[in-house]
């Protein structure tokens, strides 16, 4: 005989969990169910074991992508980042603040996972896990068919099942299969927040580059209204990485320029004829002093340029030295794509919010249906956004699955 439930939540991950303890806090009976052996996997790993659960900006709407960002909005006002940090405050998790607003546990990832576990326990929610869904049908409600625990059934599901990225941590495709039965429209799920590839003959002479890092400006001119970051860019065997990269992959579509300024806004132009009137370098040792080494070599190695590698700066007119410097300010590349899903923070795409309620979560397909967190087409910067999206949909969904049974 299939048990039964108020709701259950597909998903024991961030937005999983936070979810069904919402809903339980509301005197419902919940189930959660997920897949994978060990709880919360994502969080565990996520910024290298410490968690970077939150960003002070994540309340901000661009600071998301998607279709419609602005889907964002009132998942954000309803859970904004201080309403979560104060509930990590409470439960004594200690943190500190890293780089740009992100948050950071001081201890363990496992502290917010034993947070949102034990926060379940207290509102009553029923746990199956490890347990395999086969088929989400409407039926007097909704029956899921697992196989390990036969029939569930339930008035409300929540999908919670995130997306495609980091399949060692039990990344899966349930979440759009479901969305598809129930007649949604998908957005191309693609890798985002990912380091970008390039064709290896083309890149061979920057491969040597490898572990290089500086501070550089980076934009996807073919992709209107992306942002540009100003963040630090990695050289690596295969293309290029680092947290400027991971950001403008979110942004960047295949076949288009990257824009980078290796300069970072520093304007190289009157630096180096500064330097011309000061010292008696040579460009290539000018150069050195303004970028990393390697890089300095490579760049004056290029066959535009090396004619003047060798040459002292006096000997070298303005105009060449601001030719120089334009090339640096602007390099553009072409990626021919990305490290995958094996290498994604998280996915972009997913179920399209233009068939969802912003204010529920609910699908207007299927009522009674929601979704919440990665699967949906709304996809974070890096550095917290991306959990702050999980809890704050989590919770709208939460909440409104009581108001809904209330009134039942």
């Amino acid at each position: 005989m299939a048990q039964r439930f108020d709701a259950i939540v597909i998903g024991a991950g961030a937005a999983g969990m936070y979810c069904a303890a919402q809903a339980g806090r509301r005197g419902l009976r919940v189930a959660l169910l997920d897949h994978w052996p060990r709880l919360a996997e994502k969080i565990r790993i996520s910024g290298g074991g410490r968690c970077n659960f939150t960003n002070l900006d994540a309340g901000r709407v661009d600071r998301f992508a998607g279709e419609n960002p602005a889907f964002a909005r009132n998942a954000l006002r309803a859970l904004p980042p201080g309403r979560f940090i104060e509930q990590v405050r409470r439960r004594g998790i200690a943190f500190h603040e890293k780089h740009k607003g992100q948050l950071f546990c001081d201890e363990s990832s496992e502290r917010i996972i034993a947070m949102l576990r034990e926060d379940c326990d207290a509102a009553g929610v029923h746990w199956f896990r490890p347990v395999t869904v086969d088929d989400v049908e409407p039926e007097a409600g909704f029956v899921i068919r697992t196989r390990e625990a036969g029939e569930l059934r339930a008035d409300a599901v929540v999908v919670a099942t995130g997306g495609l990225a980091i399949p060692k941590a039990g990344a899966s495709d349930l979440g759009l299969r479901i969305a598809r039965r129930f007649g949604h429209r998908i957005v191309e799920p693609r890798p985002a927040l990912v380091p970008l590839t390039f064709d290896a003959q083309a890149w061979r002479p920057y491969a040597e580059l490898a572990g290089v890092a500086l501070p550089v400006t980076v934009r996807a001119p073919g992709t209107p209204g992306a942002p540009a970051f100003d963040e630090d860019l990695l050289f690596t065997h295969r293309g290029l990485s680092g947290p400027a990269v991971l950001q403008i992959s979110t942004f960047w579509k295949r076949g288009d320029p990257l824009a980078i300024d290796l300069a970072a806004g520093n304007d190289l132009t009157a630096r180096l004829i500064e330097a011309k009137r000061a010292t008696r370098q040579q460009l290539a040792g000018a150069l050195a002093g303004l970028l990393p080494r390697r890089l300095a070599a490579r760049w004056l190695a290029d066959e535009r340029f090396a004619a003047l590698c060798t040459k002292r700066l006096a000997e070298i007119a303005d105009r060449e030295l601001a030719t120089v410097a334009a090339a640096l300010r602007d390099w553009q590349i072409v990626p021919t794509g990305t490290e995958g899903f094996r290498k994604a923070e998280v996915m972009a795409g997913g179920v399209a919010t233009d068939e969802l309620d912003p204010r529920s979560m609910q699908s207007f397909k299927a009522p009674g249906l929601y979704f919440v967190g990665e699967v949906v087409d709304i996809t974070g910067w890096l550095g917290g956004y991306n959990f702050q999206w999980a809890w704050s949909s989590g919770f709208l969904a939460g909440q409104a699955i009581g108001r809904r049974s209330a009134t039942a």
